[in-house]
């Protein structure tokens, strides 16, 4: 199973010779097929918010880490956003991602980056991606544009690709969102990055900007090669003269069997404009967890 098929657990690092290489196999009967086809790198969660939330994105709006999920969730960013976010993955492996959001009168623009490397730091995988957004009232149209390098066997590949995404916010109370993701992408050879479908849909059940904080978001993907499934995340806590502690906590169904846990954690330390994510989730059997750190920024 390829890595942009069900999620982020299920795979392991195409570029790398991970130490723990013979764990991964055992946490993936799949894993052979993913190293010869392609990098984990598309599919990481875009945040570590949205990593706490199971990887849910489609339709978690204004944060700068939806630029690669859901271009069009940019669109309720009020002035600036900045996301930047760090984690050790398997066999020594890094990842790293940082975003960037801008209100530009009728239009948002984002760009992104994400990258993973191997424990050595001598090669990595690279994702770069750039969003432009039309806002009409609570209507949000979002386009991106990609570029993808990775290692295949050995030998490097590069691919262009775009993203095109809706989403309607509804005031801070909900927002449907709809994205089609890697649309093109061919890395040659008969690799391509994966396609991926995204339908979500989240709802704040009090006022974000008063002291308590309850948001769901349900999400269905569809892999372009794989079985539907679906993504429940549910994140709640209390803010009090901008200073507050969340929780969440998310569900993730699978394509295909994996060892890892359907479920993944995480909470948010918020002071004032910063915002101090954590994500965690079990990979299982001697793989171990992963951890996620983040910082967003929101002036």
């Amino acid at each position: 199973m390829r890595r942009g098929e069900a999620s982020r657990g299920d795979v392991a690092v195409g570029h790398a010779v991970p130490r723990r290489l013979p764990w991964t196999i055992l946490l993936d009967a799949f894993l052979v097929s993913s190293l010869a086809a392609q990098s984990a790198l598309p599919a990481f969660p875009g945040s570590t918010r949205a990593a706490g939330l199971g990887g849910a994105g489609a339709a978690l709006v204004g944060d700068a880490g939806a630029v690669f999920a859901n271009p069009a969730a940019i669109a309720t960013v009020h002035r600036l956003a900045l996301d930047g976010s760090y984690e050790q993955y398997l066999g020594g492996t890094t990842f790293g991602a940082g975003a960037l959001a801008l209100r530009l009168g009728r239009f948002d623009w984002g760009v992104g980056a994400q990258a993973l490397a191997d424990a050595s730091f001598s090669r990595a995988d690279l994702l770069g991606v750039s969003s432009f957004v039309l806002r009409a009232g609570v209507i949000a149209l979002g386009a991106s544009a990609k570029y993808a390098r990775q290692q295949l066997g050995g030998v490097t590949a590069d691919a262009w690709a775009g993203d095109a995404g809706l989403a309607l916010a509804v005031f801070d109370i909900m927002a449907p969102g709809v994205s089609v993701q890697n649309i093109g992408g061919d890395l040659g050879g008969g690799s391509h990055l994966p396609r991926r479908t995204r339908a979500g849909f989240t709802m704040n059940y009090v006022d974000p900007q008063g002291s308590y904080r309850l948001l769901t978001t349900v999400e269905g993907q569809w892999p372009d090669t794989g079985s539907a499934f679906v993504v429940v995340g549910l994140e709640a806590g209390v803010v009090t003269h901008r200073v507050g502690l969340l929780g969440r906590t998310g569900y993730v169904g699978h394509s295909l069997a994996t060892a890892a846990s359907p479920f993944t954690f995480g909470g948010t330390v918020e002071l004032g404009r910063f915002h101090l994510d954590y994500a965690h989730r079990a990979l299982g059997g001697a793989a171990g967890d992963t951890h996620r750190f983040g910082l967003r920024w929101t002036p």
